[in-house]
């Protein structure tokens, strides 16, 4: 009995020093990392997680601890995962070994993205680099069920296999098949009884999961570009996961900045000081109203529309005519602003600075399709690198690129935050770079 107790207090304190590592590293992980007790369980020789707690073996723990103490926070994070993505909750999988080793890519994918995070980041293998470059040529986002359904039509050789299990495996999927086997049990038991009783344990850390989740991704998109490198793909996991539709309106105002204007500020006028003024001396308040307030606003932004062949006229004028509108809104940008409109195939066609509503409009109205040629999105880029350079775009958060999506992207990200916008939903499944949002016209 005093042997269990003390190694399950070993195994408790590695594990609790090995979460405090990852709250301090991640701290958008914090209530997700909170959600998962700790269970002593003998029936598995590592750790894994029923969703609910994680559950491990001492010994195991124990010799981990001692012999590759930096593969601890990693595991961790990898179980986390797993929930974040709902993955023990999956049922009636047909080929669970095929189940669990997408699961595995796919939380391994997401974990090798992020970077300066030195509990978990690692450098990536080649043979890593290389599947990892293969899925996302063939599913283009590589979630456990993307993989998993090319898997199931593309079969692997058993050495194929065996190589991937060895290279992603890190934890026991064993308590995922005993969950599905105890709710079979649970529906059973549970033929007649009442459906608002009929609740499982299981059911109750999936709706848990569901709300972290949900709750991860919008702190996410509240802070987009500002710790991207930070959280590598898992926004855009979750929000894949979750059928995110982000309006695009919405997005823009994430780049707004705090800044002064000149405009009367009611909210932060003392109007009993005043009164006791003009009534004390006749003609002099003693507060007067203050000139400036602070107003969060877009101030610089840039623009770039697709001219090319593939992309349509009527639909770079449906952006625009939705660009403009937004540009019409009091409350969205400043009185002056700074909004660099580009308009590019394979290479830079035009360039317009626009400073107000109005000169979007006269752009609108005189708008015409330049060039027709190929797609390559880097030229953009590297003019906008070159206004940054020289000091034309000092307050840049963000780049709006309109596209039908087929072109050649940049390899690396940039300062600011980039965000490809498609005309259809039904362009879902056209890559865009780990590193930029995909956002879709609203529907007419």
């Amino acid at each position: 009995m005093k042997t269990r107790i003390a190694l399950e207090e070993a195994g408790e304190k590695i594990l609790n020093e090995t979460r405090t590592e990852l709250y301090l590293s991640m701290h958008y992980m914090g209530a997700a990392l909170d959600l998962l007790g700790w269970r002593m369980d003998l029936s598995t020789f590592t750790t894994g997680t029923d969703g609910s707690s994680i559950r491990y073996n001492p010994q195991y723990l124990i010799q981990t601890f001692l012999n590759d103490p930096k593969s601890l926070p990693r595991l961790y994070q990898h179980m986390i995962m797993h929930c974040l993505l709902l993955h023990p909750f999956k049922e009636d999988v047909e080929d669970r070994i095929t189940w669990n080793l997408s699961c595995d890519l796919a939380v391994e994918h997401i974990i090798d993205s992020i970077e300066n995070c030195p509990p978990i980041t690692r450098t990536v293998r080649d043979f890593r680099v290389e599947w990892y470059e293969r899925l996302t040529e063939a599913v283009h986002v590589l979630t456990a069920e993307k993989i998993y359904r090319y898997f199931t039509e593309n079969p692997l050789d058993f050495d194929t296999e065996d190589r991937l299990r060895n290279e992603f495996l890190m934890d026991d999927h064993s308590f995922w098949e005993k969950l599905e086997d105890q709710k079979d049990d649970e529906n059973k038991k549970n033929q007649k009884t009442p459906p608002d009783e009929m609740t499982s344990p299981d059911e109750q850390s999936l709706e848990e999961w569901k709300t972290k989740a949900e709750r991860m991704l919008a702190y996410l998109d509240s802070f987009g570009k500002e710790i991207s490198t930070e959280t590598g793909t898992l926004r855009r996991i979750l929000a894949v996961q979750a059928g995110k539709k982000i309006s695009y309106r919405d997005y823009l105002r994430r780049f707004a900045v705090v800044r002064e204007e000149a405009r009367v500020d009611l909210d932060s006028f003392d109007y009993g000081f005043y009164n006791y003024g003009m009534e004390l001396y006749g003609n002099m308040p003693l507060i007067e109203e203050n000139e400036y307030r602070e107003a969060r606003k877009i101030e610089e932004l840039v623009i770039v529309v697709d001219t090319s062949a593939s992309c349509q006229a009527d639909l770079v004028e449906r952006f625009l005519t939705e660009t403009a509108a937004v540009l019409a809104e009091q409350e969205t940008f400043f009185h002056r602003i700074n909004l660099h409109i580009i308009e590019c195939d394979d290479k830079v066609q035009k360039v317009l600075v626009i400073h107000d509503p109005d000169e979007m409009r006269k752009y609108l109205d005189s708008f015409e399709v330049l060039g027709g040629y190929g797609t390559d999105f880097r030229p953009a880029f590297a003019y906008v690198d070159d206004l940054q350079a020289r000091g034309e775009l000092k307050y840049l958060r963000g780049l709006i690129y309109f596209t039908d999506g087929y072109g050649i992207y940049p390899e690396t990200a940039r300062s600011y935050e980039t965000a490809f916008v498609f005309p259809r939903e039904d362009m879902s499944e056209r890559p865009v770079p780990p590193w930029a949002i995909r956002l879709y016209l609203a529907n007419d």
